[in-house]
C-alpha cells in the first residue's frame, strides 16, 4: 500500500494524527474562543437573515459543530477509499464508523472531553460522503481498467482460436 501510493499513505497517516489531535487531545474551545465562535455565528446570522431567514434561524452552535463533524471525516471516506480501492468501500464505511466509536469511547475518560452520539452520526455521515465522492472521482479511471481488462481478455480469445485453427489446418 505504501509502495503503491507513496504521496497518499504518509498524507492520509497525518490527517489521521490530525484527527486523533483534534478529538482527542485538549477541549479545542476555551471560553474565550467559544465566544468568538458565537460573535461569528449572531454576525452570519444578520447577514443571512435578508437573503435566507430559514438557514439564519437553522444557524446554532449545535449545527456548526454536527457540520464541522461532518466535515472533519469526509477526507477520511476519500483518503481510505483511494488506498484501499472501490472494491472494498464497504470497509472504508465500517472503518470510519469504528474509528469514531473509538474516538468517542476514548473521550469517555479524557477529562475535559465530552462523548455524544451525534459525533458518531456526523462522523460517519462524513466517511460515507467520501466514499461517494472517490467513488465519484475514480470512474473514470475505473472504466480505463475495466476497458483495458477487456482489450487483454479478447486478445487471449483471439491468440487461442488462432492457435485452435492452425493445428486444425496442419492436421
Amino acid at each position: 500500500m505504501f509502495r503503491r501510493h507513496p504521496v497518499l499513505a504518509p498524507l492520509t497517516l497525518l490527517y489521521l494524527a490530525a484527527v486523533a489531535w483534534l478529538t482527542l487531545g485538549p477541549q479545542p474551545l476555551d471560553d474565550r474562543d467559544q465566544g468568538l465562535l458565537l460573535v461569528a455565528i449572531r454576525f452570519a446570522r444578520a447577514v443571512l437573515v435578508p437573503r435566507w431567514p430559514t438557514v439564519a434561524a437553522g444557524l446554532t452552535y449545535n449545527h456548526i459543530e454536527f457540520a464541522a463533524n461532518v466535515v472533519m471525516f469526509v477526507p477520511l471516506g476519500v483518503f481510505l477509499l483511494l488506498l484501499l480501492g472501490r472494491r472494498l468501500w464497504w470497509l472504508v464505511v465500517l472503518i470510519g464508523v469504528a474509528l469514531t466509536c473509538g474516538i468517542e469511547t476514548a473521550q469517555r475518560v479524557i477529562p475535559g472531553r465530552v462523548s455524544d452520539i451525534r459525533d458518531i452520526e456526523a462522523n460517519s455521515i462524513g466517511t460515507v460522503i467520501g466514499v461517494v465522492l472517490a467513488l465519484i472521482i475514480t470512474i473514470p479511471a475505473y472504466r480505463r481498467e475495466r476497458d483495458r481488462q477487456r482489450i487483454r481478455e479478447l486478445e487471449a480469445e483471439l491468440i487461442r482460436y488462432r492457435r485452435v485453427g492452425e493445428s486444425s489446418s496442419r492436421g
